[in-house]
């Protein structure tokens, strides 16, 4: 029997008390007996699982309150092996094996790491072995993290062609507004979850994200061809009841025509490296999937990026158009782009073709992405404008 894959992703605010900040056993015990049920049923599981930084607070003598950036680094390393032994200790009574995987914002968004984590977690589940995927929340810092565990679990998702993204959290699901007002209705199935955008304010205490993050993760899962379900975890058998609709959830269903693997890699980002502003003309070429981004093309860069970052392409009117692999870093860009009638083996010292993005190495954007927002100039941009005049 050909085996399905599922991955669960879970919140700090369940697996860990609130209060105590000690792990809520019961939960747990509910959850990896769900895993057996699912595996005994042909599916193969993958956890995404917040907690450690809660679960070595107490250790720490700090607070989720109170504490800062070192706070949480140094808890995150006491947490994880309380977290792993907890998993581990309830795993063993139902014959289930586990994997830690620790990930950085490289693992995702570096192509090569991303193939190697990949190969990692399918051989794991070969083995029968369910991995327990988390941030290293030890060594990464604001620049260089993630940031929630949502989209984490979607990236994981697309990684090893989930068919479905479970998210569990402390409510039923997505509403069409603030959950705690009375007139509030549970949104059963979203197709477009652009629309919901506006409703989705607000952080749990020991979470690091709200419901943007399960809705911008849902997108990017859609986008690759995998449902995802958002429901409260607090159930007996939380994840196959809400896998298959034994009681109330969200449904995000997956795109009937998903993105191809590579395509889906090159837009669904964690993190802008850089971008470039290109003038109108060229971003309708790029948008007709008739080339790439040659170096005449660009008004302006934003942010510093290397050789084989993925940038985000916009137009002059700041709708951000394509993202693609750069051919070049963002110093090598500039000098380019202020010499366009200089071939690039005498401006830098090799020879290279002056396409700064091929036309291989490009996604554009259609409706069903969410987009990001350009960076603001003043605060992002590493060079100014480039003259009209040296068009």
């Amino acid at each position: 029997m050909a085996h399905k894959r599922i991955v669960v992703k879970i919140g700090s605010s369940l697996l860990t008390d609130q209060t105590r900040l000690t792990p809520r056993w019961g939960f747990m015990q509910r959850i990896m007996e769900d895993f057996a049920l699912l595996r005994d049923q042909g599916y193969d599981i993958l956890l995404c699982s917040s907690g450690s930084v809660a679960l070595g607070m107490k250790m720490m003598g700090v607070t989720p309150e109170n504490a800062g950036l070192r706070d949480k680094q140094a808890s995150a390393a006491c947490g994880m092996p309380l977290l792993l032994n907890a998993y581990k200790q309830i795993g063993h009574e139902y014959d289930l094996n586990i994997a830690q995987i620790l990930v950085t914002l490289g693992d995702f968004e570096i192509h090569s790491r991303f193939l190697n984590t990949k190969n990692t977690l399918v051989r794991l589940l070969e083995a029968g072995v369910v991995p327990i995927i988390n941030e290293n929340d030890t060594i990464t810092t604001e620049e260089i993290r993630v940031g929630d565990n949502d989209r984490l679990a979607a990236k994981v998702a697309q990684m090893v062609l989930a068919e479905h993204l479970i998210i569990l959290t402390s409510v039923d699901g997505l509403y069409d507004q603030d959950p705690s007002n009375p007139d509030a209705k549970l949104v059963e199935e979203v197709q477009d979850v652009s629309q919901y955008l506006s409703v989705t304010e607000g952080v749990s205490t020991l979470g690091s994200g709200g419901m943007l993050t399960k809705l911008q993760a849902a997108n990017m899962a859609q986008n690759s061809g995998c449902h995802t379900i958002i429901a409260n975890g607090e159930a007996d058998s939380p994840i196959s009841s809400a896998l298959f609709g034994d009681r109330p959830r969200t449904i995000c269903p997956a795109h009937s025509e998903p993105l191809a693997t590579w395509h889906a890699w090159l837009s669904e980002r964690l993190h802008i490296a850089g971008s470039i502003v290109i003038n109108s003309d060229a971003a309708d070429a790029v948008d007709a999937g008739e080339r790439g981004v040659h170096r005449e093309d660009v008004i302006r860069i934003e942010g510093s990026y290397h050789k084989g970052d993925v940038i985000h392409i916009y137009d002059e009117a700041g709708k951000e158009r394509a993202r693609g692999m750069s051919d070049f870093t963002s110093e090598e860009t500039e000098i380019l782009v202020r010499n366009l009638d200089i071939p690039v083996k005498q401006l830098l010292g090799y020879h290279s073709r002056a396409v700064l993005v091929e036309h291989t190495n490009l996604t554009t954007l259609d409706e069903r992405h969410l987009p990001w927002e350009r960076p603001e100039p003043a605060k992002q941009a590493r060079f100014e404008p480039f003259p009209n005049e040296s068009r």
